[in-house]
């Protein structure tokens, strides 16, 4: 069995690839800059919703009954899917689901596909798969454009260009689609972008897709995006084929009425998505004439196998818990050497890999819990990456310097009078740094602690001093 995660596989471990990404001071400002925009436009249309913490318990509710009926309720959709002329194929890996989309492509004759933004499709490499079966797949989102033509790798789920500027933008566009002549401005790339892709739209007959949700009651997808080039992927080809992760099913049709106030307003900041796509199998004359559903396990039943960690498939791929996190603001999405990033890669890859290259992820996280906050669907990220990390530790995993710290906790809290030693050791060794009570700039592995974080200086008595004093 073959399970992907984007590019995880070859991942460097997080500290390392982190401490390379923190140097890049253009990144750092690109993805602050991008995440301090959508957060602030997210704070301001949440505040306009008297009652978003009962949206979000409900949200949370849905999902979680989802989960505990997953088998009913995607069974209920194959029925209702199949009944309204689409077919549904199931995929248990990566391997086995580009094995299908590229047979289903091979037997229209097309040699090219055109892409809506799918972050499953990256997940399993699909787009690797069909350029090794001879097939040219074009991304139509403009973010997974600049990626692609760029010969880069998202760093956001709902951004994945996001940590490239204006300028860097233009010179992807003039490069790779021979403009002698460019501007920087948004609306001259986006004009590049609509002129590069307009033929494509028109003379494509195949098209990918993922899906936000799929409707169990009615064998619906549904595909939420801001841009327009969904509508023309789902509508305009012959052949449509979506690709879509089991745990992204709901059971009613009018679930959608609380997801789609959820997601919009996590995701960008907007009221609501300007395109809501939803189809129901195939209608002769309008739309595409032959529809596929392949449906994606790839590691997802064995996350649901984990009471503790379940709740991680609750995701809706809003972005939010990454615009929050002091961590993936420092760093950007490429350090998770994941398609997924952020805390819920942090959760979601090891997962999904059954831990196997990524157990320094659950480590990516200060456990602040602003993830939790913002979540719409209250997944508590911070929760689980604690679980994540015993189970790391239980494979032998253990960063060294935790490992030394908990040493030398343990050697100095065995008995009283090492603990007295210590704290005597500590205040001698601390007052070249020592300022207005705090500890600054310490030296070695303290020093990122004192970087960011206060740090209360020994005190000049203990508490066991203190009160043998007055024994």
């Amino acid at each position: 069995m073959s399970v992907y995660v984007g590019h995880a596989a070859e991942a460097e471990a997080f500290p390392r690839a982190a401490e390379t990404l923190v140097a890049d001071t253009q990144l750092r400002r690109n993805v602050r800059h991008a995440t301090d925009v959508i957060r602030r436009k997210r704070a301001r249309v949440v505040d306009e919703v008297p009652d978003w913490e009962a949206l979000r318990e409900t949200g949370h509710a849905i999902k979680q009954h989802t989960l505990a009926h997953l088998d009913r309720y995607l069974e209920e959709f194959e029925r209702n899917c199949t009944k309204a002329g689409g077919r549904v194929h199931w995929a248990r890996d990566a391997d086995e689901a580009n094995r299908i989309i590229v047979d289903l492509i091979r037997a229209t004759g097309e040699s090219e596909v055109i892409k809506v933004k799918t972050m499953t499709s990256d997940e399993i490499r699909l787009n690797e798969a069909l350029e090794a079966a001879g097939i040219t797949p074009f991304e139509t989102d403009l973010a997974d454009l600049i990626v692609q033509l760029g010969e880069d790798k998202p760093s956001h789920i709902v951004v994945p260009a996001l940590h490239r500027n204006r300028m860097e933008i233009r010179e992807i566009f003039r490069r790779k689609m021979k403009l002698e002549h460019l501007g920087d401005k948004p609306e001259d790339l986006a004009a590049a972008a609509r002129v590069y892709l307009r033929e494509k739209f028109l003379s494509v007959p195949v098209a990918i897709s993922g899906a936000n949700f799929l409707v169990a009651e009615t064998g619906s997808v549904v595909v939420v995006e801001s841009e327009g080039n969904g509508r023309m992927c789902v509508s305009l080809p012959r052949v449509l084929i979506s690709l879509v992760g089991i745990e992204k099913v709901v059971p009613r049709f009018e679930d959608l009425e609380v997801f789609l106030q959820l997601l919009p307003r996590s995701a960008t900041g907007e009221r609501m998505n300007p395109y809501n796509s939803i189809w129901t199998g195939v209608t002769p004359g309008d739309g595409p004439r032959e529809f596929h559903v392949v449906l994606l396990d790839n590691g997802r039943t064995n996350v649901l196998r984990d009471d503790e960690a379940s709740e991680t498939l609750d995701c809706i791929r809003c972005g939010a818990c990454l615009n929050a996190c002091p961590v993936y603001r420092q760093t950007g999405g490429h350090a998770y050497g994941s398609v997924y990033g952020g805390p819920i890669g942090a959760i979601l890859t090891p997962q999904l890999q059954a831990m196997q290259h990524s157990q320094s992820l659950p480590y990516a996280s200060s456990l602040c819990g602003a993830c939790y906050e913002v979540c719409p669907v209250k997944i508590n990220i911070p929760e689980i990456l604690v679980h994540l990390r015993a189970k790391a530790v239980e494979q032998g995993y253990e960063p060294w310097q935790e490992r030394a710290a908990m040493k030398a906790a343990s050697i100095a809290l065995a008995s009283g009078s090492r603990l007295e030693a210590a704290q005597k050791l500590a205040r001698a060794m601390q007052w070249p740094f020592e300022h207005d009570g705090k500890l600054e700039h310490l030296p070695g592995m303290l020093a990122s602690w004192t970087e960011f974080r206060d740090l209360d200086a020994v005190p000049g008595q203990s508490f066991r001093e203190w009160w043998a004093e007055r024994g």
